[in-house]
């Protein structure tokens, strides 16, 4: 059977990719920032997706993979370009703003695709392109980046995505994989990874740098998932929002503040580009 890709309206207006050959498929609502809403693994839905407030314009979405750009969390002073001061709001603009979507030539994915415009520039004073290939593969979503500088100045930036992984219980899961230490986002402080997991469960947000890969596993319901980290996007953020049955295993360039701090701050040069890569993996045990 071959893949299909077309525009469905119920239970809200998105594009569906799927690929039977491995029973799966991903949603996505190119108009509400880039935004994959779902995907199902051999028939599995994992992802957490809080329908209600998606509907809700007026809130932020609790779901789906959002797309982290040009920041990943705040900037809260604002950050100098020629001596003048620009600022972000959480996490930047592209996943608020609409984005074109587009079948691969090779049909094995869909294309998303963001340029600047002249609201982006005045807050991010810079000429870009995005594109973001998401492809389904046998038990895995695959998602490779670029993004080109088509301005005469250097841009810094940070990159990342936010998935929401539904889970059954918080107190029922295990994380492996991440170094020993790790900093807590809610106070900057350096602490130890295992004393976050064990209270997932009260809520929480940490930040750990580069490891190859990490897994979550669900004792319930028997779900792995395996972020395959590959640099420069291998940073790791954990964050839970009880009681929401949900953990985000966030893969991101860089920590919060990066463009201020130039802690693994990355710069593309004028007329090249970066290319990043992700992979999430499932499995059951």
């Amino acid at each position: 059977m071959a893949v299909s890709f077309e525009k469905k309206t119920n239970p809200y207006p998105h594009w569906e990719y799927s690929n039977p050959e491995f029973d799966s498929l991903i949603r996505i609502v190119p108009e509400r920032g880039g935004l994959i809403t779902e995907w199902l693994s051999e028939g599995k839905e994992l992802l957490y997706f809080d329908l209600e407030r998606f509907l809700d314009k007026d809130k932020s979405v609790r779901g789906g993979i959002p797309i982290l750009f040009p920041i990943c969390g705040d900037l809260p002073e604002g950050y100098l370009i020629s001596g003048k001061k620009y600022f972000l709001k959480q996490h930047g603009f592209a996943r608020d703003l609409p984005w074109s979507i587009s079948l691969l030539k090779d049909t094995l994915g869909i294309r998303l695709k963001l340029s600047d415009t002249n609201q982006t520039r005045s807050y991010f004073p810079f000429f870009f392109t995005l594109l973001m290939d998401v492809c389904l593969k046998e038990k895995s979503l695959q998602i490779s980046v670029k993004i080109y500088n088509q301005g005469h100045e250097s841009m810094p930036f940070s990159f990342g995505l936010h998935p929401y992984f539904q889970i059954s219980n918080l107190q029922k899961i295990k994380i492996d994989g991440l170094p020993e230490k790790c900093i807590d986002q809610t106070n900057m402080k350096v602490t130890h990874a295992s004393d976050q997991i064990r209270i997932l469960d009260k809520g929480v947000d940490f930040l750990s740098y580069p490891s190859c890969s990490v897994k979550l596993f669900d004792y319930l319901s028997r779900n792995v998932i395996e972020l395959i980290h590959q640099e420069p996007m291998d940073t790791t953020v954990i964050w839970t929002d009880p009681p929401r049955r949900m953990v985000c295993l966030e893969p991101w360039t860089s920590p919060r503040n990066s463009l201020v701090t130039g802690d693994r701050k990355l710069e593309i040069k004028s007329e090249e580009y970066i290319e990043l890569f992700t992979t999430f993996k499932y499995d059951s045990f």
